[in-house]
């Protein structure tokens, strides 16, 4: 056994060698032995079980991976252990969705073999059969991964039945091998370039070191360009927005961490026509990805990296899915981000308040009790205004004379525009994510609620006036108690 660090992964890997089976269905894998769903009905109303975000019936999971949706479904591949509670034994978990909120997890989709677990990656829909994968013609959801044997390679997977079995292409021989820049290069995102008919691919290679690849057929790859950048780490995401809503486009491309530069592509090389900006100021924002085959809107979601889940059978979560729109600001061009549409599926009781002077001392949600909330709301402040609300022991308060929001030990920049502010506000059982000014600030962090106490607070606490414009609050319904969370 060998051990190797590479951030946030520690790789342990028993070295042993085999002969991969063609078909991934019929694979046999000490690694493969939940089956879902299971019979226990207790699971998905646990303590500390997120109830409207994802996360994996049992064990560990970690970065999202092979967003694509077809044939009326979203789906959401993700890093998962299917043997423990802690990362390890890295797998391809599996879970589909019609809208974005309720979820049905799948057995999983791509499996460890020939000595090498199974990291992070992308799908596309070969609509087409440019790739010749679908024997019989018609379309091939083709799935690029990282074969995580040192030195790590990139190998791609294919099916033709809607993602319910997967197919190992040239028994999982890697299509772009190690580039001999780090043994650990991984994160492979595939997507489909219009303008010069060719399948792209972003490869991260080594700390601020991109490769870009393109493909006729999603086989052979060939090396175009490399994107320099300090500090870029894993995970590369890199996708086309309208300017502002118009016809107008501009690339982008992200980390990890959310950290972005946008600029343009023309099928070879990226060129940044921006310093670097941050997407999310949040605890738990890591590895996001974005959803392909998605026309008209572009959808976000990403792991909440390191929360807490004591006693829990699962150990970690998704944030919630958000569409990115690409705005203009005085200081350049930010990502805007937004819960998707598809939150108003699970909407129960409202509470409405507009046109209403927030006096110190007062709390107006007095009375308001629960777990999950959708809360809208557009404040108007004096400049020495300071106000909060409080979710399960939780503040989020808003500083008008700093223009900052603080939540969680995190903090973020937010202007006023003529003395007003917009939030939109997501709680779960586990994890609040904040969104300021129509998504140009986010906040996605998790956090362990206190045992008492449920109750919503908004009030004054310090200074200056608070109007609240308008003010709805949503209580929301479990996603799990809709779908069973089963198949």
């Amino acid at each position: 056994m060998s051990a190797f660090n590479y951030g946030r992964r520690i790789f342990l890997k028993t070295v042993g060698a085999g002969t991969a089976s063609l078909a991934l269905s019929h694979l046999t894998s000490c690694n493969r032995q939940e089956k879902f769903p299971r019979a226990d009905s207790t699971y998905y109303n646990e303590k500390y079980r997120p109830q409207f975000h994802f996360t994996p019936q049992i064990y560990w999971m970690n970065d999202p991976n092979g967003l694509v949706y077809y044939k009326g479904e979203y789906h959401l591949f993700f890093q998962h252990n299917p043997r423990g509670i802690k990362w390890g034994n890295m797998t391809w978990g599996h879970a589909v969705s019609g809208d974005l909120v309720h979820w049905k997890q799948l057995q999983h989709a791509i499996e460890p073999y020939d000595g090498g677990d199974i990291w992070s990656g992308s799908a596309v829909v070969d609509h087409a059969n440019i790739s010749g994968l679908a024997p019989t013609g018609g379309s091939a959801l083709v799935a690029a991964f990282t074969h995580a044997r040192a030195p790590f390679g990139q190998a791609i997977a294919y099916s033709t039945d809607s993602g319910r079995s997967w197919t190992l292409y040239n028994e999982g021989t890697h299509v772009v091998p190690n580039q001999g820049i780090s043994k650990d290069e991984r994160d492979p995102r595939i997507f489909w370039h219009a303008p010069s008919a060719r399948w792209i691919m972003t490869l991260w290679v080594a700390h601020g070191h991109v490769r870009f690849f393109s493909s006729a057929d999603l086989k052979t790859w060939l090396h175009t360009s490399d994107f320099h950048i300090d500090s870029f780490y894993e995970c590369p995401d890199v996708l086309e927005l309208p300017l502002d809503g118009g016809p107008q486009t501009r690339w982008i491309i992200y980390d990890a961490a959310g950290n972005y530069s946008v600029g343009r592509f023309d099928g070879i090389r990226f060129e940044a026509d921006q310093r670097p900006r941050k997407a999310d100021f949040g605890a738990n924002f890591y590895a996001a990805q974005t959803w392909t085959n998605t026309p008209g809107r572009c959808i976000q979601i990403a792991w909440m990296r390191d929360g807490k889940y004591p006693g829990m059978p699962f150990n970690q979560q998704m944030s919630f899915p958000c569409e990115l729109k690409l705005r203009t600001f005085p200081d350049g061009l930010r990502i805007c981000r937004l819960p998707v549409r598809e939150i108003e599926n699970i909407r129960g009781k409202k509470h409405k308040w507009e046109n209403k002077i927030l006096a110190p001392g007062e709390n107006l949600l007095s009375g308001i009790t629960g777990e999950l909330f959708d809360i809208r709301a557009e404040f108007e402040i004096s400049d020495s205004a300071e106000f909060g609300i409080k979710v399960r022991g939780e503040a989020i308060i808003y500083n008008a004379q700093g223009q900052k929001i603080y939540c969680l030990g995190k903090a973020a920049s937010l202007t006023p525009a003529a003395k007003r502010i917009k939030l939109h506000i997501l709680v779960d059982r586990t994890s609040i994510e904040i969104f300021g000014n129509e998504g140009m600030v986010s906040m996605t962090s998790c956090f362990l609620p206190k045992d008492e106490g449920k109750a919503l607070e908004l009030y004054v606490t310090s200074g200056g006036t608070v109007k609240i414009v308008s003010l709805h609050i949503y209580e929301l319904r479990s996603i799990w108690a809709d779908t069973k969370a089963s198949v």
